[in-house]
This record gives C-alpha cells, sequence and structure tokens, in this order.
C-alpha cells in the first residue's frame, strides 16, 4: 500500500512539474510573446508565482518518494543504472531549478516591479533557456522511467 502511494505521488509530482514546464514553454509563452513588454512580463511573474511553489512541493515529493522506492527496492546497492540515471538527472534538474529561482527569477521580479524592462526581458529570456533545458531532461527521466527498465 505504501509502495503504491509513493509510486503514485512520484509520477504525479513529475506530471506536474514536466507537464507545467512543457505548458508554459509551448503553449503560453507563444502567447504572451505577442503581448507589449510591461504585460508579458507582468504576466510571468504572476505564472511563476503560482507555479513555482508547486515545483518547490514537487521536488520535494519526487526526493521522497524516490528515496522510499528505493528502499523498497532494496537500497542503492540493488537499483538498475536507469535508477541511477533518473536519480542523476534529478539532482541536475534540482540545481538549475534553484539557481534559475535564486537569480533570474529574482531578477525578473525586480525588473517588472521597477518597470525595467530590459533587465526583465534578459531574466526572462535566461529563465526560458533553463526552463528549455530542464523540460529537454524531464522528457527524458521519464523516457528513461518508461523505456529502459531492463538496463
Amino acid at each position: 500500500m505504501l509502495y503504491s502511494l509513493s509510486h503514485a505521488l512520484h509520477v504525479l509530482a513529475a506530471v506536474i512539474w514536466v507537464g507545467g514546464m512543457f505548458f508554459a514553454y509551448v503553449c503560453l509563452r507563444p502567447v504572451l510573446g505577442t503581448k507589449e513588454p510591461a504585460d508579458r512580463l507582468g504576466t510571468w511573474v504572476q505564472v511563476f508565482e503560482r507555479f513555482f511553489p508547486w515545483v518547490i512541493a514537487s521536488i520535494g515529493i519526487l526526493f521522497l518518494s524516490g528515496f522510499h522506492l528505493i528502499y523498497h527496492h532494496g537500497g542503492f546497492s540493488d537499483i538498475g543504472h536507469y535508477i541511477w540515471g533518473m536519480l542523476t538527472i534529478a539532482v541536475l534538474m534540482t540545481g538549475i531549478f534553484k539557481f534559475l529561482y535564486l537569480a533570474p527569477y529574482r531578477h525578473l521580479r525586480r525588473g517588472v516591479e521597477e518597470s525595467n524592462h530590459k533587465v526583465a526581458g534578459f531574466a526572462l529570456g535566461t529563465i526560458r533557456k533553463l526552463v528549455a533545458t530542464n523540460l529537454v531532461l524531464g522528457i527524458l527521466v521519464i523516457v528513461i522511467a518508461t523505456a529502459f527498465k531492463s538496463w
């Protein structure tokens, strides 16, 4: 029962994080690109204010549930290469998000608050690149989790 709950929470947290990045990058970004800079940048701040707490919660759930699943499979000495791959990518994605949250996101918010579109725009461009990187890594983890269990 606890294993099934951990597995379900793990998958849900991954869906929230990766799905949110996919939506933001593929759907929302092109639509907001047609708006005036002040509107576009302000909207992104509002979107991130709502999305980032979910990302932070998802990261916590992913690591807690992931470690529980590893424990259930006999610990780190008994896990397959694909799990090591997922864990490595998860640590990398978390580091990228932490940098994004602590640096460019702060600059974006400050730029919007001060109506400095140049600073805010540069920060948003950096965030876009980091989200694209994490999106690719998140999709890779999903592929590893679903297609390469035999590794």
